[in-house]
């Protein structure tokens, strides 16, 4: 079997293993925000003090994103499919993982005071979506991974070009013969050197060899870990040398087009705290780097590893956006072209390289990588059930 043919049935397997769910009890409307603990991990009442996000656009490149959702509604911006077939609104397969992330980033809730449903990080910030993936429940999963390889590259420079001031890529490739894309690294750069924020989860693969992790360990990328309620390392996040900082990723509230909430868990869950997080920094700062932003996300975590370095399983520590924004007020500006350098080599850092056994490069452009790769949240247990919009 050929290397592309071993990725594709990897791929495909796993998939179709990420994203279950359950039948469960419901649970009252009222119990839904009680459960979103990671808000309050993530101090996110003293942030909004200062900025909920107004004025920033994170584009969540994914599966799809409900712009009728009503804890949505009026927060998403007109995207791109770059896929341009299989489900689509009202299918089952349709915009479940990209809704559910764009509802952690900027989730507004819903109902008298909007005291229904779920509250993303940053409820003021402007989704950009952008569909460069397909459900693991799509049959035309396989069609896409064959011919759509290119989209998330195409997604990222297109995200930027139309105004994205973050990107959340809530998915990756984290088999065994994962490897990095000249394409997709170079619109990375790309949109490091125009001013954008790119954030990934690091990966699932904790328990499956910790295998690295695209587009999470391109150079420049907030690279994202997952940690439950009480700061531990969740045990299925991927541990690697790039792992920039850790926030919620176990026992996640999300909303779904179905108009039901699920619990789920992933390090999907914790890359969309993270983009959220830099909405809200970037709101209160506009005018700092990536790289600033970056290292000031470092700088303030808070948890941080023993001897206050860094280690593979949570980075520098939990993101703090509160601790962030206050501290982002002390920075200047630094040099955009200077901040998106990053690194010497043609494509990639020394890190897979020596990884590869040595390999410099990165062979011939794979068509196949983080883009179509997995989707890296599980939903658990349907929580609560809304009403449905008229017309679905």
């Amino acid at each position: 079997m050929s290397h592309r043919r071993r990725r594709a049935a990897f791929t495909a397997a796993l998939a179709a293993t990420l994203f279950t769910v359950l039948p469960a009890a419901p649970a009252h409307a009222d119990g839904i925000r009680a459960q979103q603990w990671g808000l309050e991990a993530m101090h996110t009442a003293e942030t909004w003090r200062t900025t909920k996000g107004a004025g920033v656009t994170v584009a969540v490149l994914d599966t799809g994103v409900d712009d009728s959702h009503p804890d949505l509604v009026g927060n998403v911006l007109p995207g791109k499919d770059l896929i341009g077939f299989g489900a689509r609104r009202g299918d089952r397969a349709w915009a479940r993982h990209g809704t559910s992330m764009a509802g952690i980033i900027a989730g507004h809730g819903h109902g008298p005071g909007r005291e229904d449903g779920v509250l993303g990080i940053a409820p003021e910030a402007k989704i950009l979506p952008v569909r460069v993936i397909l459900e693991g429940g799509d049959p035309a999963r396989t069609k896409a991974r064959n011919t759509r390889g290119t989209a998330l590259a195409q997604g990222i420079r297109w995200a930027v070009d139309h105004g994205a001031d973050v990107i959340n890529l809530s998915l990756g490739d984290d088999s065994e013969s994962a490897h990095p894309d000249a394409g997709e690294d170079a619109a990375v750069q790309y949109a490091l050197s125009k001013g954008a924020v790119v954030v990934a989860s690091a990966g699932n693969g904790g328990d499956k060899g910790d295998h690295i992790s695209y587009p999470a360990a391109y150079p420049g990328v907030i690279a994202v870990t997952a940690v439950d309620r009480y700061g531990t390392h969740a045990a299925f996040s991927t541990s690697r040398w790039y792992a920039t900082v850790s926030a919620p990723g176990v026992d996640i509230v999300i909303a779904d087009p179905d108009r039901k909430y699920y619990q789920g868990w992933g390090t999907s869950a914790a890359s969309a705290f993270v983009s959220g997080a830099v909405a809200l920094v970037r709101a209160a700062h506009p005018d700092l780097t990536p790289a600033q932003v970056k290292k000031l996300l470092a700088d303030t975590a808070r948890d941080r590893p023993r001897g206050g370095g860094h280690d593979v399983d949570k980075g520098y520590g939990t993101v703090d956006p509160a601790a962030a924004v206050a501290a982002g007020a002390k920075l200047r500006p630094a040099d955009l072209k200077a901040a998106a350098a990053g690194y010497g080599r043609r494509y990639f850092g020394t890190g897979p390289a020596a990884e590869r056994g040595g390999d410099d490069g990165v062979g011939p452009l794979a068509p196949v990588t983080g883009a179509l790769g997995v989707l890296l949240l599980a939903a658990a247990v349907v929580l609560w059930r809304g009403g449905r919009a008229t017309g679905r």
